[in-house]
């Protein structure tokens, strides 16, 4: 699907911007911030501020086409996929990964549960830990 498709599919009317920051989340799954969004298009795109790409992330996380994560107290990281699904948060190496049902079959009973006559329309499940390529580099170390 174009990214301009995707954008109108949310109510959300599509601009130069709009799109370059929607195209960034969508083929980047590193769960960007801000900054970082900033300093990898603000090049390319000589109109484009930090105000417009934190704008632009708002209206995206309100309409509902992108995900905003605060799985961390020093940022806030952004998600274009929007499908259910946890984080994990290296404290380590502070590397961000995306799990999904497969591995973690309890995601979508969250994404489903009731509570009482709330409705429920966003679940966040946000882990922290050690990344398995960290613990490898750590015992490797150890073993020295």
């Amino acid at each position: 699907m174009r990214v301009e498709d995707y954008i109108l599919k949310f109510g959300i009317k599509p601009s130069v911007q709009r799109v370059a920051v929607m195209k960034y989340l969508m083929t980047h799954k590193t769960h960007p911030t801000v900054e970082e969004i900033y300093e990898a298009l603000h090049e390319e795109i000589s109109t484009l501020s930090k105000t417009t790409i934190y704008n632009t992330l708002k209206l995206f996380v309100e309409n509902g086409a992108a995900a905003q994560l605060n799985i961390e107290d020093k940022c806030v990281h952004f998600d274009g996929d929007i499908s259910a699904h946890a984080h994990f948060l290296c404290q380590h190496c502070g590397m961000i990964y995306d799990i999904f049902p497969s591995k973690m079959p309890i995601i979508n009973e969250l994404s489903s549960l009731e509570f009482g006559s709330h409705n429920i329309q966003n679940v966040q499940l946000n882990l922290t830990g050690i990344c398995e390529k960290c613990m490898k580099k750590q015992k490797v170390k150890e073993s020295k």
